[in-house]
């Protein structure tokens, strides 16, 4: 089966006046499109993930570098702020230079910086390549959100959102199984995962195309985006730094904490991802009955069962248990906040939207670890899980108190 779009409306400019017209020509989306840009989704939002489980051999092997605690961390998350300060911008880029040959040299960049720790020796050389992996990340994030909002139109859109946050989720599954295994082998082979890239490569190529954007705009346009999108990358910002504790903040808990191996540690945030994975796939059923802001909500307080959880297990295998409820909420939530942000843009700004979304929710990648350093020290790692749950329970009471002032009012 194969899905029909059509071209949205769009708008000319004729003396200061704007002429609305509708472009009726429809398109054919082929499967093996689809599918191109489903497993081009895997490659974005938890990549960073794959070398989660080496970072405690990487830092014993760096051990005689200052800081090195430090700079193990940055590794994870320079990727992040390198994204969050250059997706804005990427966006204009990519909207001029084309999303498919972008899409194709971000996988060639992805491929070969990614996979350069498996020989890089020195932690500046690590930093460098981390830095030139978070451009590739965030051009295949821009790419693949933007096309998506041009493939699909409303409940068709919202069905395939929950199946492509799912392929990320199955994405992070891959990337931090595969990443676990292959730290207990050798504390490098993690970073091999990243030459994904080039499998991926031959389907951008041959499969993934544009839909045809036939405006013709006689005057130059300032597109400017609506506001309502603050709020949104906000929520999006505040999602990732709190869904980022279950990769960068989980592997210390139980490897240093409970004395557990890359390959369990592994499988227990792959089984969060697969949770994810789940809770994305739900998004669409939710959305028949609720708006974005209640989802968001339930969303959150499924979060904050999950970290209640997890800072209340005393046997390392009843991980097994609270991650994924962590998982499933992530899940629901990320699926939201994107399909909230294509619903208020257009033809014309959707690359540019995505772009800012993909900025705001890699700053909360990059924040998640260093915002909540201090408390971990403070509180340590495991009663902090339980801290941030009780945190999320106030926060959700708070704003449905406020909600139901506001309704009052209204």
């Amino acid at each position: 089966m194969n899905y029909i779009i059509r071209n949205e409306i769009t708008y000319k400019r004729y003396s200061g006046k704007i002429k609305f017209t509708k472009l009726t020509k429809e398109y054919k989306i082929k499967k093996s499109a689809i599918l191109t840009l489903l497993l081009l989704s895997m490659t974005t939002m938890m990549s960073n993930v794959a070398i989660v489980t080496t970072l405690p051999r990487l830092q014993n092997y760096f051990s005689n570098v200052d800081n090195i605690e430090f700079y193990s961390r940055l590794i994870l998350t320079l990727p992040s702020l390198v994204i969050a300060f250059l997706a804005p911008f990427m966006g204009h880029l990519i909207f001029k230079f084309g999303k498919k040959k972008s899409a194709i040299i971000a996988l060639l960049i992805f491929a070969i910086a990614g996979s350069a720790g498996l020989y890089l020796e020195t932690i500046e050389e690590f930093l460098i390549s981390r830095s030139v992996f978070g451009i590739a990340v965030s051009t295949l994030m821009i790419v693949s959100t933007s096309l998506v909002g041009d493939y699909f139109k409303d409940e068709q859109r919202h069905k395939f959102m929950g199946y492509q946050s799912a392929f990320i989720a199955i994405g992070g599954i891959f990337f931090v199984f595969g990443g676990g295994f292959l730290s207990d082998i050798n504390w490098r082979f993690p970073f091999g995962i990243y030459l994904v890239g080039l499998i991926l490569l031959p389907m951008v190529l041959f499969f993934l195309y544009e839909v045809p954007n036939k405006i013709e705009i006689q005057t130059e346009i300032s597109i400017t985006l609506p506001k309502k999108l603050l709020g949104i990358y906000f929520l999006g910002f505040f999602y990732m730094l709190i869904f980022f504790v279950l990769p960068t903040q989980m592997p210390f808990l139980i490897i240093d904490h409970f004395g557990g191996t890359g390959k369990m540690t592994g499988s227990i945030i792959a089984l969060a991802f697969l949770s994810n994975a789940l809770g994305a796939i739900t998004f669409s059923k939710l959305k028949k009955k609720y708006n974005f802001s209640t989802i968001y909500i339930i969303g959150l307080c499924i979060v904050a069962i999950g970290f209640t959880g997890i800072g209340l297990v005393k046997n390392i295998y009843l991980f097994y248990l609270t991650a994924p409820i962590l998982g499933f909420g992530g899940g629901v939530m990320m699926t939201n906040i994107t399909a909230w942000m294509l619903s208020c843009t257009t033809f014309e700004k959707r690359v540019k939207a995505s772009g800012y979304l993909t900025g705001s929710l890699f700053l909360g990648q990059f924040f998640s670890p260093i915002v909540f350093h201090p408390l971990i020290t403070i509180v340590g790692v495991q009663n902090f899980f339980e801290v941030v749950g009780a945190f999320l329970f106030i926060l959700i009471i708070i704003t449905l108190i406020y909600k139901k002032t506001r309704s009052y009012a209204d």
